[in-house]
């Protein structure tokens, strides 16, 4: 069989890491990838292999950037916490006190949090998704701004899978005046040297690996549509709250872009890369979001300068909302303002069997990355080929676990 040389650098110590890595790349399992931990300030892993595209012509090297879809979200979720450190944003005000177009149809008490922790029942486009081009952030923003919500605001948990992006985002904009992506660079990027982007340019691509992503039907997503015809006594809370999510339709209305051809096809094309949808398009390097999360999980600061305090990222990283959530299946998700906390199916819940300092964000692409405030640690994998379900983030568990064996 051949094998692709892992190459970077691990911590004798950390040497379970690089075996599970190793083995994931050698076997097939993943195309390419890199896994990076920072731990206690320092990097002791910086692993990377395998190729950046399809056919194995380009090798994957340490500052290859791919899409890392959801992971975005709690990257975007760190500049919602620079505001409220900065005290230009509180996320107990209603949105309409920055984004006054917002109160109209029903959503004028939603408030800045609901749409932090999914609750504010715009996880969809009610007259389905813009036809336009992925750049035009007005339009979807615009779309959101008009219609009723789904479900109304602050009464459940929905995941915003894609409007997230445009709902925080332009908070973000109204309070600070710079794009998601702008602010991101200039507050957070390039102060503190963070390998990562929301928006990229035509020059970044050549630094890019493709995503190779399954093409999937309905049937395909609820292959467990059945149980709609179980009587709801017969089953256990979890199985119940996902028959009610079955049958509350929630979950098309979030991925409605998928199934319209309009989303995850165009993910490797110039026009979705140099977009801006802070929920679901950020690059980045392992490297890079490792770092950014040891920084968080280590106080906050670095080379005497300040991200955040201790203070505001126990703020944002307390759970407001656990679900069950109406899109993910009935799915016990726990979040903060922007934060996942715990989600059992990107096995982040080994971190939480160890302490409670868990916060960070899974990616539908495979990629993860949290940090871990009790260890003051930065974990982050990204890889570009998504798997179905059951082993979509089986290589970044098997770390994880790991990992949480040896510190």
């Amino acid at each position: 069989m051949e094998t692709f040389p892992v190459a970077g650098y691990c911590d004798p110590k950390f040497k379970k890491i690089e075996s599970i890595f190793s083995e994931a790349i050698n076997s097939g399992h993943e195309l390419g990838a890199s896994v990076a931990i920072e731990y206690e300030g320092e990097m002791v892993v910086n692993l990377f292999g395998g190729h950046k595209d399809e056919k194995r012509e380009k090798v994957w090297e340490q500052n290859t950037w791919v899409n890392v879809f959801s992971v975005t979200k709690a990257v975007t979720a760190t500049c919602i916490a620079k505001l409220i450190e900065e005290g230009k944003l509180d996320c107990n005000e209603k949105v309409t006190a920055y984004w006054p177009e917002y109160g109209n149809n029903g959503k004028e008490n939603t408030k800045v949090s609901d749409f932090l922790c999914h609750r504010a029942g715009m996880f969809g486009f009610s007259e389905g998704i813009p036809i336009t081009n992925w750049t035009k952030f007005e339009h979807f923003r615009e779309a959101l701004e008009k219609q009723k919500p789904i479900r109304e605001p602050g009464s459940s948990q929905g995941y915003h899978a894609l409007t997230y992006g445009w709902l925080v985002g332009e908070i973000i904009k109204r309070v600070d005046g710079r794009s998601v992506g702008k602010y991101f660079e200039e507050e957070i990027a390039v102060p503190f040297g963070i390998d990562f982007k929301i928006g990229l340019t035509h020059e970044d691509f050549s630094n890019c690996a493709d995503m190779i992503m399954i093409e999937r039907d309905d049937a395909q997503v609820f292959p467990l549509e059945k149980i709609k015809y179980i009587p709801s006594f017969l089953l256990p809370r979890q199985l119940k709250n996902m028959k009610n999510a079955i049958i509350g339709g929630d979950f098309y209305w979030a991925f409605q872009s998928i199934a319209q051809g309009a989303g995850l096809t165009g993910v490797n094309d110039p026009e979705w890369r140099c977009a801006e949808i802070p929920s679901a398009n950020g690059h980045g390097s392992a490297e890079g979001l490792a770092k950014l999360y040891g920084i968080l999980s280590s106080g906050g600061s670095r080379d005497n300068k300040k991200l955040i305090s201790p203070q505001t990222l126990d703020l944002i990283t307390t759970q407001i909302s656990n679900g069950p959530d109406t899109v993910l299946m009935g799915g016990d998700v726990a979040f903060g303002l922007g934060y996942m906390l715990y989600n059992k199916t990107a096995r982040v819940e080994e971190s939480p069997k160890h302490t409670k300092g868990y916060f960070g964000h899974a990616g539908i692409g495979g990629a993860v990355a949290y940090g871990d405030k009790d260890k003051n640690l930065g974990f982050a994998f990204v890889c570009n080929k998504e798997h179905e379900i059951r082993e979509l983030y089986k290589t970044s568990n098997e770390m994880s676990k790991a990992l949480h064996s040896i510190i």
